[in-house]
């Protein structure tokens, strides 16, 4: 009898209500809380038509099945619908040509002591950093009194391309290579295409008043090349889902740059939109 209570009294393990004991009897460990969100939106039904009709206006001169099939968008491969999925869109016309890439993950943690938000914030500082904005200037998401685009500049965005690295690793880092978008330098927001330095509210910055975090890149074309594509990206995490919206135009005259504000209007109004599929 007294080895039986020896027994009893020294074995640990995990509680009926899924914490994990601590060395000391009597006290556990609760274990990491999961995510907000379980499932994903699917994204090409989830992007807004109006913000889409304003990002491809050359679609309006389609025929109206035409028209149909380039809103609808094509779904990008996936394996796991749940954790991770995307949709692209693109229409040329003799002017210019515009491509639209989203994507959206649901970050799921592995380890017990780290939470399904904690690991998704750490995948979206991840980012923040490649787009050579400082990890620990993001704003507070509530817009403060008085602002009229509820942004934040952050000084400092590197020559290194938003978020190049390698898919796969719980975070699809990789922000997508759609037609050499990431092949732009960001300089501190200076415009290689001509069009001069950007005012300083155009340049990249993280984001207020979207998601629980945001960021927006904003990507010139680069030097010396003929090419004059712009690429918008914005990036923001909601809870445990990181959403990425990547918006280019390239005028199909060499050196003529886009209007930096209206690609990063339109880039952030989608965003905006898919913050609210998310949250509903």
């Amino acid at each position: 009898m007294l080895l039986a209570a020896l027994v009893t009294g020294c074995t640990t393990g995990s509680g009926t209500d899924g914490s994990t004991a601590d060395a000391k009897p009597g006290e556990t460990t609760p274990a990491a809380a999961p995510g907000k969100y379980s499932t994903l939106p699917e994204p090409c039904r989830a992007a807004d038509q109006g913000v889409l009709k304003d990002m491809f206006p050359e679609i309006a001169d389609l025929p109206k099945d035409q028209q149909e099939q380039a809103y609808a968008g094509t779904p990008e491969a996936t394996f796991d619908t749940d954790r991770q999925v995307g949709c692209r869109w693109k229409a040329d016309s003799p002017a210019d040509a515009h491509r639209l890439r989203i994507r959206m993950e649901r970050v799921v943690s592995y380890d017990t002591t780290v939470s399904d938000d904690d690991q998704a914030k750490t995948l979206y500082a991840q980012k923040l950093t490649a787009a050579g904005l400082p990890a620990d200037d993001s704003p507070s998401m509530t817009p403060a009194a008085g602002t009229d685009d509820g942004t934040t500049r952050s000084p400092g965005a590197s020559d290194t391309p938003a978020d190049g690295q390698d898919e796969g690793q719980n975070g699809g880092q990789d922000e997508g290579q759609d037609g050499g978008s990431d092949g732009g330098t960001q300089d501190g927001g200076k415009s290689d295409s001509g069009a001069g330095q950007p005012s300083a509210d155009l340049q990249s910055r993280t984001l207020s008043g979207l998601g629980s975090a945001a960021f927006l890149a904003d990507v010139p074309a680069k030097a010396g090349t003929a090419s004059s594509q712009h690429t918008v990206r914005v990036v923001f995490r909601a809870s445990n889902v990181l959403v990425t919206v990547e918006y280019s135009e390239e005028p199909a005259e060499a050196g003529t740059p886009p209007d930096t504000k209206t690609l990063q209007d339109k880039t952030q109004a989608m965003a905006h939109k898919l913050a609210d599929q998310i949250g509903e």
